[in-house]
């Protein structure tokens, strides 16, 4: 299902010349998500209304300066009781962007926000390997505790510390 919905918006987006407008206020609303517990509960709980979801959205972005395509997908995801997929839709959209300009996108999990030089290596390390630029989305996420979870495509380099330890967990057991 989400692919269905970031595919039918790129669409819309690259006949109104719009896919880089797009993505710059897709990208600001997945900011204000990972930084608001809020407005992840508004998004991700059952428990609220269809209309109270589109309303409480419209006051953020009159607020924030959303508007156009983006506020208007939104509002209707949420119309449609679909919000909480609407990471996966703009994770859809985003690959769908970056394989249009020829790029591959990933997504990097740390236990701490990276800081600019670290990303630009990152990016640099992935770009040698993969031989196209890169796309990078930044999780963070303490669980790890350390060490980075990176997934290009279907592949998957998990070099987390919390991975490690259990992998250690199991070998001592088995000894």
């Amino acid at each position: 299902m989400p692919g269905r919905y970031a595919t039918a918006l790129f669409e819309l987006a690259h006949e109104a010349k719009s896919v880089d407008e797009l993505g710059a206020d897709l990208d600001a609303f997945v900011a204000m998500m990972d930084e608001s517990e809020d407005l992840m509960r508004l998004v991700r709980s059952p428990v609220y209304a269809a209309d109270d979801q589109v309303r409480a959205l419209d006051a953020l972005f009159a607020k924030v300066g959303i508007a156009g395509l983006a506020a208007n997908f939104i509002r209707l995801v949420a119309r449609n009781r679909r919000l909480f997929a609407i990471d996966d839709m703009i994770a859809g959209f985003r690959a769908l962007r970056a394989a249009e300009r020829g790029e591959i996108a990933a997504e990097v999990t740390s236990a701490e926000k990276l800081s600019a030089p670290q990303v630009a290596r990152l990016k640099a390390e992935l770009k040698a390997a993969v031989g196209s630029d890169v796309v990078l989305t930044e999780k963070v996420d303490a669980a790890i505790l350390g060490g980075l979870i990176v997934k290009v495509g279907s592949r998957m380099v998990d070099s987390s510390l919390a991975t490690k330890l259990n992998n250690l967990k199991v070998a001592m057991k088995g000894a």
